[in-house]
C-alpha cells in the first residue's frame, strides 16, 4: 500500500473516533453524575475477577521482580519517560478543552524535558517549577458536556466508565507517537506504559493488595474509589457527586443473610 492511502486511512480512523465521541456527547447530555450507575454489574464482576487473576499470576509477581532488580532512581526515570510520552496527548486535549495555557505549558514541558532531561528520563521541567496540566480525552468529553455513563470494568485496564472508555480509545488512536512514527518505534509508548504500570504496582503494593485481596468485596471497593477519585479529578466537588461516604469496604456484604 502506498503512503497516501495509509495517511488517508489514519485520518479516517481518527475522524471516526472523534465523530463517535461527539455523538456520545450529544446523547448522554451534561447531567451531573451521582451515585452508582452499574447496569452491567454481573459482566463487570466477571471482568474484575479476570483482572484479579492477571494481577495475581502475572502483574504482581512481575512488578515485585522489577522493583527488586531495578534500582529506585532507574524506576523513577522510566516513570518520568512514560509521563513524557503522554505530553503530546496533553497538548491535544488541553487545546480541545480550550485550555490554551495548559496546552502551551505541555508543549514547553515536552521541549524542556526532551532537550535538557535526557529525552524525558529526568523531569527538569518540574524541578524548574513548571506546572503539569495532566489530562485525557475522557476529561475532554466531560468538558464538552458528555455524561459519565455506566460504570465499566475494562480487561487489563480496570475501572472506567462509558465516557472514559471512549476517551481511552481516542487517546490511544490519537497518540502522535503511535500515528506518526513507524514500527517498532510506534510501540514505545505501549512498552513505556507497561513498564510504568509495573513500577506503580510495586510502589503501591500494600494499597493495591488491601483493595484486591483484603476487602470483603474488592469489586465494590474498586468501583467506589474510582468513581469518587475520578469525579474529584474532574472538579466535581459537590456532595451529590460522591458515591457513598458511609461505604465500608471491609464490611462483609453477606453478614445480614
Amino acid at each position: 500500500m502506498s503512503v497516501l492511502p495509509q495517511i488517508c486511512m489514519k485520518r479516517y480512523g481518527r475522524a471516526m473516533i472523534l465523530f463517535a465521541a461527539l455523538a456520545m456527547s450529544a446523547c448522554t447530555g451534561s447531567k451531573p453524575s451521582s451515585g452508582i450507575n452499574d447496569p452491567n454489574e454481573s459482566a463487570n464482576r466477571r471482568i474484575h475477577a479476570f483482572n484479579k487473576s492477571v494481577d495475581k499470576v502475572l502483574l504482581s509477581p512481575a512488578s515485585n521482580g522489577y522493583g527488586t532488580v531495578i534500582p529506585s532512581p532507574l524506576r523513577k526515570g522510566f516513570s518520568n519517560f512514560a509521563d513524557h510520552l503522554s505530553l503530546p496527548n496533553d497538548v491535544i486535549n488541553n487545546a480541545l478543552q480550550g485550555d490554551i495555557e495548559g496546552a502551551g505549558s505541555s508543549v514547553a514541558r515536552f521541549v524542556v524535558n526532551t532537550v535538557f532531561g535526557l529525552a524525558g528520563f529526568v523531569d527538569v521541567a518540574t524541578t524548574g517549577g513548571m506546572e503539569r496540566y495532566d489530562t485525557d480525552f475522557g476529561e475532554t468529553l466531560h468538558v464538552w458536556g458528555a455524561g459519565e455513563g455506566a460504570y465499566t470494568e475494562l480487561p487489563f485496564f480496570g475501572p472506567s466508565t462509558t465516557r472514559d472508555s471512549y476517551g481511552l480509545l481516542a487517546d490511544i488512536i490519537l497518540d502522535p507517537f503511535f500515528v506518526v512514527t513507524r514500527e517498532p518505534t510506534r510501540y514505545i509508548g505501549g512498552v513505556a506504559y507497561v513498564v510504568n504500570a509495573m513500577g506503580d504496582r510495586y510502589e503501591y503494593d500494600a494499597t493495591i493488595d488491601s483493595i484486591l485481596y483484603e476487602s470483603a468485596d474488592s469489586y465494590a471497593q474498586a468501583r467506589i474509589l474510582y468513581l469518587q477519585n475520578r469525579r474529584f479529578e474532574l472538579g466535581m466537588t459537590d456532595e451529590s457527586t460522591y458515591v457513598d461516604p458511609e461505604f465500608d469496604p471491609y464490611e462483609d456484604p453477606y453478614a445480614d443473610f
